[in-house]
């Protein structure tokens, strides 16, 4: 089959323009077809999808089925995966099927809302599929408009604050990463990334208004695109917009968030800044692996005093991006292993955490923790649900979970013994604030008069789960699925990198010896 991967990409793009051009009117019939026609279209996406992972050589650390056209301006279209990229477009296209399920009560301008959700899927599955600077940045930055709009329009009371924080905080941040492109247009005198990946950018230390710029260009450039990528993750200190943007979001929009475009800045570091920017990862990476570690401790102490389920689950995510970023600039085969997988297993169970949540929600129409308790009573099956994912989130062994956050904490012991320390802790914590979530919301007696008419999962809610219990649990028994897809393009990654760093080091002991004579 071929253009697979545009094809994957641009299905979604069709169904939301086969909606907005044939769909008529606002009635029950109307939002009962465009949703239809969302879940047919995104569950089509996935089919064709296997078809990628099917083709895939596990075996090859190149990107494949790679595609490649001339575009507008002289400009390049260009397409691929690597082992690197390939298991996101999966998680991608998996979930999204599960997210239009949970868009079913929607009764707010559903053709819009599905619409939103379609597109934004063709341009988070472009950013994982990119093989050129100015399609990746394109690609990068639209995705902010359906999310903002998604937010905005179909969110919380307080959403317009929260749509156009999370819109500036990740647009700003992509500014200098659109300077930091442009540079680098300049000196390589090409946009095609495998290129710019064995290009040099120069490391000669220089000065800066009296500040010594260790690695040169490559420090630079790497701080650029740092900016984008952290925000995106987020990384303490600049995570504060993510908790609103989850208050606010509806749950669908919740659990893309959480799932999928939080990944996009872990998947940036692994593309952009360790091929491209060796000597720059490798000054600043300390300073990134304190920040996780940091990040881990104070989120989830946060967490532990949060009123809002919503917001605790966020703060959540911003502990598991700590041990991703962690992972990855311990640049070495368990670091990155666990990184990737960790984001991968990351993407069901919070997106499932989302979800259990929304359930509720849907039900009582409030996330405040103390309005709950004793759910257990009249919601078994949800209770089951939520203590699955709860115990998968704190990284209990024979789960995801475990497997991610166990070698990302082996990868980074290797290099800082400290680092590693401190971010073990986050473990006990995560203990600590989910199960306290979970005494408080489901077990004890049903005190409360709302509660006692409450109703258990209903059979379309039970589906949503059914396939993120799957491959929570099989990820977690069996998790060479996901080690043996990486596992070459990570070796690749890391020898391409160890040869960079050695030709930096050897450089810079010439450069010493002749300032020494």
């Amino acid at each position: 089959m071929g253009n697979l991967l545009s094809l994957t990409t641009f299905i979604p793009l069709l169904g939301a323009v086969i909606l907005a051009v044939f769909l008529r009117g606002d009635d029950a019939d109307a939002q009962r077809n465009a949703k239809w026609v969302a879940l047919a279209t995104t569950a089509a996406t996935f089919i064709v999808s296997l078809f990628i992972i099917g083709q895939f050589d596990p075996s090859n650390p190149d990107f494949q089925m790679v595609e490649e056209a001339a575009w507008l301006l002289g400009l390049q279209y260009k397409m691929g995966v690597d082992g690197i990229s390939v298991l996101f477009v999966m998680l991608t296209t998996f979930l999204m099927p599960i997210v239009i399920g949970a868009c079913w009560k929607v009764d707010v301008r559903v053709k819009e809302y599905m619409i939103a959700f379609l597109v934004l899927e063709t341009l988070m599955l472009g950013v994982f599929m990119a093989l050129d600077l100015v399609l990746f940045y394109l690609f990068f930055e639209a995705g902010l408009i359906p999310m903002f709009l998604i937010i905005g329009i179909w969110g919380g009371a307080n959403r317009i604050y929260a749509s156009f924080k999370f819109f500036l905080y990740t647009f700003l941040g992509s500014v200098l990463m659109l300077v930091a492109m442009v540079a680098m247009f300049s000196q390589a005198g090409t946009t095609d990334i495998p290129t710019l990946m064995a290009f040099d950018f120069g490391s000669e230390t220089f000065s800066i208004l009296g500040v010594q710029i260790v690695g040169g260009m490559q420090t630079l450039l790497w701080i650029a695109f740092f900016a984008s990528f952290a925000v995106k993750m987020p990384m303490w200190p600049v995570h504060t917009w993510l908790p609103d943007a989850h208050v606010q979001a509806p749950t669908a929009g919740s659990v893309v968030l959480a799932a999928i475009l939080l990944k996009m800045g872990g998947y940036g570091f692994l593309r952009f800044s360790l091929p491209m920017f060796p000597v720059g990862s490798e000054v600043m990476g300390p300073l990134v692996l304190w920040l996780s570690a940091i990040a881990i401790v104070y989120t989830s102490l946060v967490a532990l005093v949060q009123q809002d389920m919503k917001k605790l689950i966020a703060y959540s995510s911003v502990a598991h991006m700590g041990f991703v970023t962690m992972g990855i600039f311990a640049v070495n085969q368990q670091g990155l292993d666990g990184a990737i997988f960790q984001m991968i297993s990351h993407g069901f169970i919070a997106g499932a955490l989302f979800l259990c949540v929304g359930v509720i929600y849907d039900r009582m129409h409030t996330r405040e923790i103390d309005a709950y308790g004793g759910l257990v009573n009249r919601m078994p099956a949800y209770a089951l649900i939520f203590l699955f994912f709860t115990m998968a989130n704190v990284g209990l062994p024979g789960t995801s979970g475990f497997v991610g956050e166990f070698l990302t904490l082996m990868g980074v012991f290797q290099v800082n013994t400290w680092v590693a320390a401190v971010a073990a802790t986050g473990v006990i914590l995560s203990a600590a604030y989910a199960l306290w979530l979970y005494r408080r919301v489901v077990m004890g007696d049903l005190i409360k008069e709302s509660l006692k008419t409450i109703k258990d999962m209903d059979g379309r809610e039970r589906l949503m789960f059914t396939p993120l219990v799957i491959m929570t649990l099989l990820l977690g028994i069996y998790p060479s699925l996901v080690t043996d897809i990486i596992g070459p393009s990570v070796s690749a990654l890391i020898g391409e990198y160890d040869v960079a760093m050695a030709a930096y080091e050897a450089g810079t002991m010439v450069a010493e010896n002749g300032a020494g004579e």
